[in-house]
């Protein structure tokens, strides 16, 4: 059962949690947001944590005033913070801000001084970001998938032991920001590390919603590289975090170089700075660090043991309405009555209407934040749809030449922490009141047009968003 007492501690922490929307029927409503995988909303402690700090704002790093040396302690002090909630030694390891976990992982492409001899090992349900900074600088070969969009890790063991010699680097995903499944990371690192190689974990949607416990050095099971983002942890202020061991980055110089990153430079050399100093270009993102800082503070003193029973809770609560529709389709384990094990994360599509016309008329007409497409993750959806070589080809010539009628794309539901039972009755009654307007043969195009250049359904009243918030 969801602990009514502890989500309405919660949803207080929330900024925004009231807002109305407008809807197409000149209507507002209060706003649903099923897109946390996105981005989450700020915690309201966040915020006036950020307000508070902004008196005392100055930048960091050897400035004398009175504002610089708060400012300076607070960043730094994140740093700490960060270590000690993934629980990293560091001794042996550094805590790296960036802006994203995109930042992060091309950062840690940049610093594996990799050439096309050397091997990584990734999977086909990864972001984007967890396989494009690989390509141009390795080979990169792919674990197989179950047909359920699982990891195969025989297939990975099989692979480890086929190119042993070569291989720099396993990169997962801990979390999918698709089928939200969770990945067991720490039998993967054990497995990697027996064939003397190293763990890349993209956390950026498993940290919202488990505790992450990077393990000591000398475990097995430790995770030897961690990336994540503060946007999705509720602290929406831009910032990205890198931990890895400080022996990735001796003897190089940094992928970004000027202000910040040295101890000295002269006409014709340069002493670079001690890490993190050294990979943390120019100005950093104070405000963002400590916006990170006091989320990751809130989050301690809540209990993930709640979260996670809440999220649960929700998810098969959710679950099991949409398998009552004929018309949903579910992808994965999700189809069954089997419980998965996986993030607040739920795919779907309607029989017979496209994903972006389901999520603008779920927006439009009903208030309901989803967001829908590939979600940065083309290959995994091409899996989960059984596409064949030939049918990606075409989908992919199609989309080259700006034709979207074959693009393949889900609805994605993702949830936070705050999100309620009833706002899930929301989400079901709409999903109801659009296939019962299909079948009795209403036009759902009806109040909105494409909008080929973005492939997407937009109201025909066009919305005056400025009215609601402007520069």
């Amino acid at each position: 059962m969801i602990d009514k007492t502890f989500l309405h501690k919660v949803r207080n922490q929330i900024i925004g949690i009231n807002t109305k929307v407008p809807l197409i029927n000149g209507k507002r409503i209060k706003y649903i947001n099923f897109d946390n995988a996105a981005s989450t909303p700020s915690f309201k402690r966040v915020a006036y944590k950020v307000k508070e700090f902004l008196y005392w704002y100055s930048n960091v790093h050897r400035g004398t005033g009175f504002k610089s040396q708060i400012s300076t302690k607070i960043y730094d002090e994140v740093h700490d913070l960060v270590a000690n909630f993934f629980g990293v030694d560091t001794k042996n390891n550094t805590i790296i801000f960036v802006k994203n976990t995109t930042e992060a992982i091309n950062k840690l492409s940049n610093s594996l001084n990799l050439s096309s001899k050397d091997i990584i090992i990734t999977t086909p349900m990864e972001h984007h970001s967890n396989l494009l900074p690989w390509r141009d600088k390795s080979k990169v070969i792919y674990i197989n998938l179950d047909q359920d969009g699982r990891l195969d890790l025989e297939d990975l063991e099989e692979k480890l032991k086929e190119y042993k010699d070569q291989i720099k680097l396993v990169a997962i995903s801990g979390a999918s920001n698709v089928t939200g499944y969770i990945n067991p990371i720490h039998k993967i690192a054990k497995l990697v590390h027996n064939y003397d190689s190293k763990i890349l974990v993209d956390a950026a949607q498993l940290a919202p919603h488990r505790p992450i416990d990077v393990k000591d050095d000398t475990s097995s099971e430790h995770i030897d590289y961690l990336v994540f983002s503060a946007h999705k942890l509720y602290a929406p202020f831009g910032t990205g975090v890198l931990i890895a061991p400080k022996s990735t980055f001796a003897g190089n110089k940094p992928d970004y170089t000027g202000g910040g990153t040295v101890k000295a430079v002269t006409l014709d050399d340069v002493i670079w700075a001690d890490l993190p100093d050294k990979e943390e270009a120019g100005t950093p993102n104070i405000v963002g660090a400590l916006a990170l800082g006091e989320s990751i503070q809130l989050l301690n003193e809540l209990e993930w043991e709640k979260i996670i029973q809440n999220e649960d809770y929700l998810n098969n609560y959710t679950l099991k309405q949409l398998r009552k529709i004929d018309e949903v389709i579910l992808y994965g384990t999700m189809k069954s009555d089997t419980t998965t094990n996986q993030v607040g994360v739920i795919p779907f599509n309607i029989k017979g209407i496209e994903n972006t016309l389901v999520a603008s008329i779920l927006a439009n007409e009903f208030g309901i934040g989803v967001r829908n497409g590939c979600f940065c993750a083309h290959p995994y959806i091409h899996h989960l749809f059984g596409l064949s070589n030939d049918e990606i080809a075409r989908v992919k010539d199609d989309i080259a030449k700006g034709i979207y009628t074959h693009k393949y794309g889900l609805i994605r539901i993702s949830f936070g922490c705050y999100n309620t039972l009833a706002e899930v009755d929301r989400l079901i009654y709409a999903v109801k009141d659009i296939i019962a307007r299909k079948k009795a043969g209403i036009d759902l195009t009806t109040n909105y047009e494409f909008d080929s250049k973005k492939a997407e359904y937009k109201p025909k009243n066009n919305i005056n968003y400025s009215k609601y918030f402007k520069l």
